[in-house]
Protein backbone atom coordinates (compact mmCIF):
# COMPACT_ATOMS: atom_id res chain seq x y z
CA UNK A 1 0.00 0.00 0.00
CA UNK A 2 1.18 3.38 -1.13
CA UNK A 3 -1.60 5.63 -1.84
CA UNK A 4 -0.45 9.34 0.07
CA UNK A 5 -2.66 11.75 -0.55
CA UNK A 6 -5.88 11.86 -1.76
CA UNK A 7 -6.95 12.76 -5.61
CA UNK A 8 -5.82 15.90 -6.89
CA UNK A 9 -3.84 16.49 -3.67
CA UNK A 10 -7.50 16.21 -1.52
CA UNK A 11 -7.09 14.57 1.85
CA UNK A 12 -7.64 10.73 1.91
CA UNK A 13 -11.18 9.51 2.49
CA UNK A 14 -12.15 6.83 4.86
CA UNK A 15 -13.34 4.92 1.65
CA UNK A 16 -9.35 5.06 0.21
CA UNK A 17 -7.85 3.89 3.54
CA UNK A 18 -11.36 1.09 3.87
CA UNK A 19 -10.08 0.07 -0.40
CA UNK A 20 -6.17 0.36 0.58
CA UNK A 21 -7.01 -1.75 3.83
CA UNK A 22 -9.54 -4.29 1.95
CA UNK A 23 -12.60 -4.01 4.41
CA UNK A 24 -15.36 -2.01 5.11
CA UNK A 25 -15.90 1.47 5.29
CA UNK A 26 -18.00 0.62 8.68
CA UNK A 27 -14.75 -1.47 9.87
CA UNK A 28 -12.28 2.01 9.41
CA UNK A 29 -14.81 3.72 11.11
CA UNK A 30 -14.94 1.09 14.25
CA UNK A 31 -10.86 1.11 14.04
CA UNK A 32 -11.06 4.78 14.14
CA UNK A 33 -13.45 5.41 17.52
CA UNK A 34 -12.10 2.87 19.44
CA UNK A 35 -14.57 0.00 18.94
CA UNK A 36 -13.17 -3.11 21.25
CA UNK A 37 -14.75 -5.84 18.46
CA UNK A 38 -12.83 -5.23 15.75
CA UNK A 39 -9.95 -8.38 15.45
CA UNK A 40 -6.48 -7.40 16.38
CA UNK A 41 -5.04 -8.37 13.23
CA UNK A 42 -7.64 -6.39 11.19
CA UNK A 43 -7.10 -3.44 12.92
CA UNK A 44 -3.18 -3.44 12.58
CA UNK A 45 -4.03 -3.87 8.52
CA UNK A 46 -6.53 -0.59 9.47
CA UNK A 47 -4.10 1.21 11.27
CA UNK A 48 -1.69 0.67 8.63
CA UNK A 49 -3.45 1.76 5.61
CA UNK A 50 -4.10 5.44 7.87
CA UNK A 51 -0.72 5.77 8.47
CA UNK A 52 0.19 4.66 4.62
CA UNK A 53 -2.47 7.16 3.29
CA UNK A 54 -2.22 9.90 5.50
CA UNK A 55 -5.67 9.77 6.37
CA UNK A 56 -6.58 12.31 9.68
CA UNK A 57 -9.98 11.56 10.90
CA UNK A 58 -12.69 14.59 10.99
CA UNK A 59 -12.37 15.09 14.98
CA UNK A 60 -15.66 16.77 15.22
CA UNK A 61 -17.54 13.96 13.35
CA UNK A 62 -15.68 11.15 15.88
CA UNK A 63 -16.91 13.19 19.05
CA UNK A 64 -20.37 13.18 17.57
CA UNK A 65 -20.03 9.10 17.54
CA UNK A 66 -17.79 8.63 20.55
CA UNK A 67 -19.55 11.95 22.45
CA UNK A 68 -15.61 12.22 23.79
CA UNK A 69 -13.52 15.26 22.88
CA UNK A 70 -10.20 13.54 23.95
CA UNK A 71 -9.10 16.80 25.64
CA UNK A 72 -8.77 17.35 29.73
CA UNK A 73 -8.91 20.65 30.87
CA UNK A 74 -5.94 21.51 33.36
CA UNK A 75 -7.68 24.58 35.82
CA UNK A 76 -5.58 26.65 37.87
CA UNK A 77 -8.00 28.41 40.23
CA UNK A 78 -6.27 30.77 42.21
CA UNK A 79 -8.40 33.66 44.80
CA UNK A 80 -7.75 37.50 44.75
CA UNK A 81 -5.37 38.04 46.80
CA UNK A 82 -4.36 42.33 47.70
CA UNK A 83 -1.08 43.07 47.09
CA UNK A 84 -0.12 40.07 44.77
CA UNK A 85 1.75 39.97 41.43
CA UNK A 86 0.31 39.29 38.33
CA UNK A 87 -1.50 36.13 38.49
CA UNK A 88 -0.51 34.90 34.87
CA UNK A 89 3.19 35.52 36.07
CA UNK A 90 3.03 33.47 39.20
CA UNK A 91 1.64 30.75 36.54
CA UNK A 92 3.95 31.05 34.59
CA UNK A 93 7.49 31.57 36.78
CA UNK A 94 6.09 29.34 39.93
CA UNK A 95 8.15 25.48 38.90
CA UNK A 96 5.02 23.85 40.88
CA UNK A 97 2.85 24.42 37.75
CA UNK A 98 5.05 23.37 34.66
CA UNK A 99 6.09 20.44 37.28
CA UNK A 100 2.44 19.40 37.31
CA UNK A 101 1.57 20.05 33.80
CA UNK A 102 4.49 17.80 32.75
CA UNK A 103 3.47 14.87 34.94
CA UNK A 104 0.19 15.20 33.59
CA UNK A 105 0.84 15.80 29.89
CA UNK A 106 3.07 12.39 30.13
CA UNK A 107 -0.07 10.50 31.48
CA UNK A 108 -2.55 11.74 29.41
CA UNK A 109 -0.35 11.59 25.40
CA UNK A 110 0.11 7.75 24.98
CA UNK A 111 -4.04 7.75 25.19
CA UNK A 112 -4.01 10.58 22.65
CA UNK A 113 -6.15 12.97 25.13
CA UNK A 114 -4.95 16.56 25.18
CA UNK A 115 -4.13 19.19 27.77
CA UNK A 116 -6.16 22.07 27.85
CA UNK A 117 -4.49 24.71 29.99
CA UNK A 118 -7.07 27.07 31.59
CA UNK A 119 -5.65 29.80 34.14
CA UNK A 120 -8.96 31.13 35.79
CA UNK A 121 -9.19 33.53 38.94
CA UNK A 122 -12.66 34.65 41.11
CA UNK A 123 -13.86 37.28 38.59
CA UNK A 124 -13.28 34.90 35.66
CA UNK A 125 -14.94 31.35 37.19
CA UNK A 126 -18.63 32.17 34.97
CA UNK A 127 -16.43 32.02 31.55
CA UNK A 128 -14.84 28.53 32.78
CA UNK A 129 -18.27 26.89 33.90
CA UNK A 130 -19.72 27.97 30.88
CA UNK A 131 -16.94 26.22 28.77
CA UNK A 132 -16.94 23.22 30.75
CA UNK A 133 -21.06 22.89 30.49
CA UNK A 134 -20.70 22.93 26.61
CA UNK A 135 -18.43 19.94 26.38
CA UNK A 136 -15.46 21.30 25.25
CA UNK A 137 -13.65 18.68 27.72
CA UNK A 138 -14.45 14.99 29.19
CA UNK A 139 -13.00 15.43 32.36
CA UNK A 140 -10.85 18.56 34.63
CA UNK A 141 -7.93 18.74 36.73
CA UNK A 142 -8.17 21.24 39.21
CA UNK A 143 -5.57 22.97 41.18
CA UNK A 144 -7.51 24.95 43.70
CA UNK A 145 -6.92 24.23 47.63
CA UNK A 146 -7.90 28.11 48.94
CA UNK A 147 -10.64 27.46 51.59
CA UNK A 148 -13.11 30.33 49.72
CA UNK A 149 -12.36 29.08 46.29
CA UNK A 150 -16.14 28.08 44.86
CA UNK A 151 -14.98 26.29 41.88
CA UNK A 152 -14.26 22.69 43.13
CA UNK A 153 -17.85 22.36 44.51
CA UNK A 154 -19.20 24.31 41.28
CA UNK A 155 -17.42 21.89 38.73
CA UNK A 156 -18.49 19.20 40.79
CA UNK A 157 -21.91 20.50 40.84
CA UNK A 158 -21.85 20.23 36.82
CA UNK A 159 -21.18 16.45 36.99
CA UNK A 160 -18.48 16.46 34.88
CA UNK A 161 -15.32 14.01 35.98
CA UNK A 162 -13.20 15.84 38.00
CA UNK A 163 -9.79 15.13 40.44
CA UNK A 164 -8.33 18.08 42.58
CA UNK A 165 -4.41 18.55 43.18
CA UNK A 166 -4.86 18.10 47.01
CA UNK A 167 -7.63 17.33 49.44
CA UNK A 168 -10.29 19.71 49.19
CA UNK A 169 -10.16 22.42 51.75
CA UNK A 170 -14.21 22.05 52.39
CA UNK A 171 -15.35 18.59 52.55
CA UNK A 172 -16.11 17.14 48.96
CA UNK A 173 -16.76 13.84 47.97
CA UNK A 174 -14.14 14.21 44.91
CA UNK A 175 -11.14 12.71 44.07
CA UNK A 176 -7.72 14.15 44.63
CA UNK A 177 -3.57 13.60 45.01
CA UNK A 178 -1.92 14.82 47.48
CA UNK A 179 1.37 14.14 49.74
CA UNK A 180 1.55 13.33 53.23
CA UNK A 181 2.07 17.54 54.42
CA UNK A 182 2.54 16.63 57.70
CA UNK A 183 4.74 13.95 57.58
CA UNK A 184 6.77 16.34 55.10
CA UNK A 185 7.15 19.25 57.46
CA UNK A 186 8.45 16.60 60.55
CA UNK A 187 10.62 15.02 58.22
CA UNK A 188 12.41 18.68 57.97
CA UNK A 189 11.58 19.56 62.22
CA UNK A 190 13.95 15.87 62.62
CA UNK A 191 16.39 17.51 60.14
CA UNK A 192 17.13 20.77 61.97
CA UNK A 193 16.88 18.95 65.11
CA UNK A 194 20.06 16.69 63.91
CA UNK A 195 21.88 19.84 63.11
CA UNK A 196 21.79 20.74 66.65
CA UNK A 197 19.50 23.79 65.73
CA UNK A 198 17.63 24.86 69.09
CA UNK A 199 15.88 28.42 68.02
CA UNK A 200 13.87 27.35 65.41
CA UNK A 201 11.77 29.08 63.29
CA UNK A 202 9.48 28.57 59.85
CA UNK A 203 7.66 30.53 56.98
CA UNK A 204 4.38 29.20 56.31
CA UNK A 205 2.47 28.90 52.86
CA UNK A 206 -0.78 31.20 52.97
CA UNK A 207 -3.20 29.43 56.08
CA UNK A 208 -6.33 29.40 54.60
CA UNK A 209 -5.39 26.60 52.34
CA UNK A 210 -4.76 22.74 53.59
CA UNK A 211 -1.16 22.21 52.68
CA UNK A 212 -0.29 25.65 54.61
CA UNK A 213 -2.04 25.00 57.70
CA UNK A 214 -0.73 20.99 57.68
CA UNK A 215 3.09 21.85 57.03
CA UNK A 216 2.85 24.32 59.91
CA UNK A 217 0.70 22.41 62.18
CA UNK A 218 2.96 19.27 61.34
CA UNK A 219 6.63 21.03 62.38
CA UNK A 220 5.15 22.61 65.49
CA UNK A 221 3.27 19.48 66.69
CA UNK A 222 6.85 17.55 66.57
CA UNK A 223 9.16 20.15 67.88
CA UNK A 224 6.56 20.81 70.75
CA UNK A 225 6.48 17.10 71.41
CA UNK A 226 10.48 17.38 71.67
CA UNK A 227 10.11 20.40 74.17
CA UNK A 228 10.03 23.16 71.61
CA UNK A 229 6.16 24.88 71.90
CA UNK A 230 6.98 28.26 71.38
CA UNK A 231 8.36 28.63 67.16
CA UNK A 232 8.04 31.44 65.82
CA UNK A 233 6.01 31.43 62.79
CA UNK A 234 5.37 33.69 59.76
CA UNK A 235 2.59 33.72 57.14
CA UNK A 236 3.82 33.75 53.59
CA UNK A 237 2.51 33.78 50.20
CA UNK A 238 4.48 31.18 48.29
CA UNK A 239 6.67 34.19 46.32
CA UNK A 240 10.03 34.56 46.23
CA UNK A 241 9.59 38.46 47.14
CA UNK A 242 7.17 37.18 50.35
CA UNK A 243 9.82 34.72 51.77
CA UNK A 244 12.11 37.28 51.67
CA UNK A 245 10.44 39.95 53.77
CA UNK A 246 9.27 36.72 56.10
CA UNK A 247 12.84 36.10 56.73
CA UNK A 248 13.63 39.62 57.32
CA UNK A 249 10.65 40.37 59.85
CA UNK A 250 11.85 36.82 61.77
CA UNK A 251 15.15 37.52 61.63
CA UNK A 252 14.81 41.58 63.17
CA UNK A 253 12.17 39.91 65.81
CA UNK A 254 14.65 36.62 66.83
CA UNK A 255 18.10 37.67 65.67
CA UNK A 256 19.35 34.47 67.35
CA UNK A 257 17.38 32.18 65.10
CA UNK A 258 19.87 29.36 63.63
CA UNK A 259 17.60 27.15 61.68
CA UNK A 260 14.22 28.12 59.52
CA UNK A 261 11.79 25.87 57.65
CA UNK A 262 10.13 27.25 54.91
CA UNK A 263 7.26 26.25 53.25
CA UNK A 264 7.95 26.05 49.62
CA UNK A 265 11.43 26.26 47.97
CA UNK A 266 10.18 29.89 46.17
CA UNK A 267 9.85 31.29 49.89
CA UNK A 268 13.09 29.86 50.65
CA UNK A 269 14.77 31.08 47.89
CA UNK A 270 13.89 34.86 48.68
CA UNK A 271 15.01 33.69 52.67
CA UNK A 272 18.10 32.45 51.72
CA UNK A 273 18.36 36.18 49.89
CA UNK A 274 17.48 37.99 52.98
CA UNK A 275 19.48 36.17 55.49
CA UNK A 276 22.92 36.26 54.14
CA UNK A 277 22.79 39.80 52.91
CA UNK A 278 22.12 40.73 56.86
CA UNK A 279 24.88 38.85 57.22
CA UNK A 280 24.46 35.57 58.24
CA UNK A 281 26.00 32.45 57.06
CA UNK A 282 24.13 29.51 55.82
CA UNK A 283 24.05 26.68 57.31
CA UNK A 284 26.37 27.84 60.23
CA UNK A 285 24.69 30.11 61.49
CA UNK A 286 21.20 29.78 60.12
CA UNK A 287 19.95 26.47 58.33
CA UNK A 288 17.19 25.97 55.76
CA UNK A 289 15.20 23.92 54.80
CA UNK A 290 12.23 23.92 51.92
CA UNK A 291 9.80 22.28 50.80
CA UNK A 292 8.74 20.93 46.85
CA UNK A 293 12.46 20.13 45.81
CA UNK A 294 11.57 21.92 42.39
CA UNK A 295 14.41 23.72 40.12
CA UNK A 296 14.36 27.11 42.20
CA UNK A 297 15.95 24.60 45.20
CA UNK A 298 18.89 23.89 42.81
CA UNK A 299 19.23 27.37 41.93
CA UNK A 300 19.83 28.68 45.09
CA UNK A 301 23.06 29.72 46.54
CA UNK A 302 23.68 27.56 48.66
CA UNK A 303 21.57 24.45 47.04
CA UNK A 304 18.64 24.17 49.01
CA UNK A 305 17.85 21.25 51.06
CA UNK A 306 14.43 20.37 51.23
CA UNK A 307 11.55 18.34 51.03
CA UNK A 308 10.72 16.49 47.92
CA UNK A 309 6.68 16.20 47.15
CA UNK A 310 7.13 13.74 43.68
CA UNK A 311 4.62 16.33 42.10
CA UNK A 312 4.84 14.76 38.38
CA UNK A 313 4.31 11.59 39.93
CA UNK A 314 1.41 13.17 42.13
CA UNK A 315 -0.06 14.83 38.24
CA UNK A 316 0.30 11.83 36.33
CA UNK A 317 -1.92 9.96 38.93
CA UNK A 318 -4.38 12.27 38.79
CA UNK A 319 -4.32 12.25 35.35
CA UNK A 320 -4.83 8.56 35.61
CA UNK A 321 -7.46 8.73 38.13
CA UNK A 322 -9.44 10.99 36.16
CA UNK A 323 -9.64 8.66 32.97
CA UNK A 324 -10.78 5.76 35.29
CA UNK A 325 -13.71 8.57 36.35
CA UNK A 326 -14.20 9.32 32.14
CA UNK A 327 -14.32 5.90 31.41
CA UNK A 328 -16.71 4.67 34.25
CA UNK A 329 -19.28 7.49 35.19
CA UNK A 330 -20.38 7.26 38.35
CA UNK A 331 -16.71 5.46 40.00
CA UNK A 332 -16.55 6.22 43.79
CA UNK A 333 -14.18 9.13 44.75
CA UNK A 334 -10.59 8.03 45.62
CA UNK A 335 -7.93 9.84 47.30
CA UNK A 336 -4.15 8.62 46.74
CA UNK A 337 -1.59 9.75 49.11
CA UNK A 338 1.85 10.30 48.21
CA UNK A 339 4.98 10.21 50.32
CA UNK A 340 7.74 12.83 50.85
CA UNK A 341 11.40 12.45 51.16
CA UNK A 342 14.08 14.55 53.02
CA UNK A 343 17.03 16.04 50.14
CA UNK A 344 19.93 17.04 51.37
CA UNK A 345 21.81 19.54 49.87
CA UNK A 346 24.01 22.58 51.20
CA UNK A 347 21.16 24.71 53.15
CA UNK A 348 21.00 22.72 56.10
Amino acid sequence: MNSRGGRGGQNPTMDQVAEAAGVSRATVSRVINGATTVDAKIREIVERAIADTGYVPNVAARSLVTRKSNSVALVISEPDRPHDSSFLNRIFTDPYFGRITAGATGALRPHDIHLVIIPTDAADHHHVLRYLRQGHVDGVLLISSHERDPLPRQVHDLGIPAVVSARPAAPLAASFVDVDQRLGARLAAEHLLARGCRRLATISGPLDIPSGQDRLDGFRSYLANRGLADVPTVEGDFTRAGGEASARRLLAEHPGLDGLFVGNDLMAEGALRAIQDLGHRVPDDVAVVGFDDSSAALDCRPRLTTIRQPVEEMAAEMAEVLMAHIATPGRLPRSVTFQPTLIVRDSA
